[in-house]
């Protein structure tokens, strides 16, 4: 089992859906990842917060394998934000984005943390990246996440990072819009020249696709009685993903395949509740049984 260090957002976000509403719940990429990830190994995060984020707000780390030695707490506000999903809960609408104190963020890694082998850099500015990358010694595996505005905005600077990490986990929206490509495996195979050797495509309720040196995998979303809110369903599914390879003996075809049941497992339990809960009321034999179901959900005989 090694240790896991994950850059990026920890939030306070308002959320509206069909079904109901949350206000001020604790979120966040960087807060996702972490606590699906803490469910497989353990975690360093590097994030900031303001002088708003109260021990209450902490709580969400407590108990977990996280350490919170690399988490900033500056003056001002805590980044929010706040949507408004549709019916079908595939479409959102961002009411407000505030930066505060998220947008003089520069993230710098305590010494304990220069040495994680397994490093993920959470949907942040490319250039934020690579500066983390700068900081780690020789890591043995490392994943990106990023979004359209960055694909669009930072190019240079996001093309750069590309080539520095071993696997990207986008939106399939954003995969295309990466590589120019509409087609789903000539965007992947596009992708992988520009550097990752393993790309992971988020389809929302259509699964994950993967890609790897083999050909690809392919796992369908799992059909839940209740969803309420997708909110960090991504950034869950990332940290389920990390977490299982990093509490491999090794990285394997078979390992990487697992990984991907791992964070659609998690993610799947996520959506169930607004924020957090989801996450936070699973236990380890919650989250063996959903993966269980996910093997009963894929599981043919061949002819």
């Amino acid at each position: 089992m090694h240790p896991i260090v994950t850059v990026g957002s920890v939030a306070f976000d308002s959320v509206k859906t069909p079904f109901g509403e949350a206000s001020r719940v604790v979120g966040g990429a960087a807060t996702y990842f972490s606590v699906a990830a803490s469910f497989f190994t353990d975690v360093r995060l590097v994030a900031v917060v303001g002088d708003d984020f109260t021990e209450e707000e902490m709580r969400v780390f407590a108990g977990r394998r996280i350490d919170l030695a690399g988490l900033q707490r500056v003056p001002g506000e805590t980044f929010r934000w706040k949507g408004e999903y549709g019916f079908d809960l595939s479409t959102r609408e961002t009411t407000y984005t505030r930066l505060n104190v998220f947008d003089r963020f520069r993230p710098v890694l305590p010494d304990p943390y220069r040495s994680t082998p397994f490093v993920f850099l959470a949907n942040i500015h490319p250039a934020l990246q690579a500066e983390v990358l700068t900081q780690v010694d020789g890591p043995r595996f490392v994943a990106a996440d990023t979004m359209n505005y960055w694909i669009d905005g930072t190019p240079e600077e996001l093309r750069a990072v590309l080539r520095r990490i071993d696997a990207l986990l986008i939106n399939d929206e954003e995969a295309r819009q990466l590589a120019g490509e509409s087609n789903l495996v000539k965007a992947a195979r596009a992708i992988q020249r520009m550097g990752p050797r393993l790309l992971v495509i988020k389809r929302g309720e259509h699964g994950v696709l993967m890609t790897r040196d083999q050909g690809f995998f392919a796992v369908p979303a799992m059909p839940l009685d209740t969803v309420i809110d997708p909110t960090g369903a991504g950034d869950t599914f990332a940290g389920g993903f990390m977490g299982y390879l990093a509490s491999a003996r090794e990285i394997t075809d078979a390992v990487f395949t697992r990984a991907t049941i791992a964070g659609s497992a998690l993610a799947s339990l996520a959506v169930e509740d607004f924020g957090l809960d989801g996450l936070l009321g699973a236990s380890p034999k919650v989250l063996n049984q959903r993966f269980a179901a996910f093997k009963r959900l894929t599981h043919f005989e061949a002819l």
